[in-house]
């Protein structure tokens, strides 16, 4: 398995959450309740900014943001840094063909126990179907992996069918772009308490995202907004 993205630091995350399950297979019809919160987590970034993760969001079902954007899916599609897999499932419960993609062992179980189809790889490694993939997902600020959005959109567009979607979760118009590295901090209001390894991230605003997506040879089709959550869905020029 490739080094080229290292996200360690999100282990504590998902691998910390014994009492937190992933709803059940395709066959259940409620999400059993959750335990009370764990200790919080921040991505703690270099240039001062610090966001809460949220846990239960990503270990609970699918929420009307996701759900819609998984409306926006007609054919095979992959879930690149699926976490623990809410998008992927949300993916195969409209019969779709679905693939859940993560470096994190914790994450493609837990994608697994979800009855989902998961892989354990880097993004940048080879994967199945490239090429031919009707929509490619990074969803859930996924945008920063690598630390270096450009490449790593170049990368999401070798998966594409020629026709195919890249949808791209981005921050609020104003917030431009950032490159820098980050750190998953775990502690009551992020004070103290472990601190996991450091990695390159980055940050995309919607309002810069036509020119990172120009320079990996694709283009904004359409700006979407989802309550306060904002997405791009890019195309080939």
């Amino acid at each position: 398995m490739s080094s080229t993205i290292s996200l360690d630091g999100f282990a504590v995350v998902l691998g910390g959450l014994d009492g937190w399950p992933a709803d059940q297979g395709s066959r259940a019809t409620t999400v059993a309740p959750l335990p009370p919160a764990p200790p919080e987590h921040w991505l703690v970034h270099t240039d001062g900014r610090r966001d809460l993760l949220p846990v239960r969001r990503w270990h609970g079902p699918p929420e009307p943001a996701i759900e819609a954007i998984a409306a926006r899916c007609d054919g095979p599609t992959i879930d690149l840094g699926c976490g623990p897999g809410r998008l992927t499932r949300a993916l195969a419960q409209r019969g779709l063909v679905a693939l859940g993609v993560d470096i994190s062992a914790e994450a493609v179980r837990l994608t697994q126990g979800r009855g989902v189809v998961a892989l354990r790889r880097d993004v940048f490694d080879p994967l199945p179907g490239e090429g031919r993939w009707a929509h490619a997902l990074l969803v859930d600020g996924n945008i920063g992996i690598g630390g270096d959005p450009v490449r790593l959109l170049r990368r999401c567009a070798t998966l594409l069918a020629a026709d195919g979607t890249l949808l791209v979760e981005v921050e609020p118009p104003g917030a431009g772009l950032w490159q820098g590295q980050a750190y998953v901090l775990s502690g009551a209001s992020g004070d103290g308490g472990r601190q996991g390894p450091a990695f390159p991230w980055a940050r995309v605003g919607a309002d810069v995202m036509a020119g990172a997506a120009a320079a990996a040879g694709l283009r904004v089709a359409n700006r979407l907004r989802f309550g306060r959550r904002w997405f791009t869905e890019l195309v080939r020029p």
